[in-house]
């Protein structure tokens, strides 16, 4: 109403005509509108911070959905605040997730595995190198990688958990062939699909679930 008065004897923020919730008083600044990319970096995080065990599913489900009707960037931070505020990597540090990142390799070994950090796009040269991603522990913070090869001899491996998908058709192969064990799972919601272009010639590319541990049969050796 006209002419209220707070207890600190400025006027309420609803009686100077200034719309609830904006504050008042000088060097005071409205929140700030957080826009549709600061939601989806929470929901990333969000995503991020569930998978490694930090958030329950009804803790992530309500979390997103206040992440999506959130109106300022202070809401956001609240979403957040007992979480890192990114990829967290085997050393417990904040990883760092980059857009491009290239392997040349020539006539040797590639192995990424454990908690490593996926990037957005993955380009991989390698000559006569048996090469192997393993998603199943990786640090990954975005729904698509694009793996873009240019690879001559050797086998390609792609290890992959349930909810991750591996799409060859963008592949071009020349005396080469794509194996696929993957046995999905149509009640797993997809969570990360990678997208295999480029060229691989001679050898193969094999995308498979980990293996499973040999249990011990209980027989006793002859003799």
């Amino acid at each position: 109403m006209p002419g209220e008065i707070s207890p600190i004897g400025k006027p309420t923020a609803g009686s100077a005509g200034k719309p609830a919730g904006t504050p008042s008083g000088h060097g005071s600044q409205p929140a700030m509108r957080a826009s549709h990319a600061d939601r989806d970096r929470v929901v990333e995080l969000l995503r991020v911070a569930a998978g490694d065990g930090r958030l329950t599913s009804d803790e992530l489900d309500e979390r997103v959905d206040a992440a999506l009707s959130a109106r300022t960037v202070d809401e956001l931070a609240e979403l957040t605040v007992d979480l890192p505020t990114g990829p967290v990597s085997a050393t417990g540090a904040l990883a760092e997730v980059k857009d491009v990142v290239r392997i040349d390799q020539r006539f040797s070994t590639v192995e990424r595995s454990g908690r490593w950090v996926v990037p957005r796009r993955l380009e991989l040269s390698a000559e006569f190198c048996k090469v192997t991603l393993d998603f199943t522990q990786a640090v990954i913070t975005h729904d698509a990688v694009q793996i873009a090869l240019d690879m001559r001899g050797k086998t390609l491996t792609l290890i992959v958990a349930p909810g991750m998908v591996v799409d060859a058709d963008g592949l071009a192969l020349e005396f080469s062939r794509v194996r696929d064990r993957q046995t999905p799972d149509p009640d797993v919601p997809v969570r990360l699909r990678v997208e295999l272009v480029g060229k691989k010639t001679f050898g193969r590319v094999v995308v498979r679930q980990p293996r499973r541990s040999r249990r011990p049969t209980g027989r006793r050796p002859l003799g």
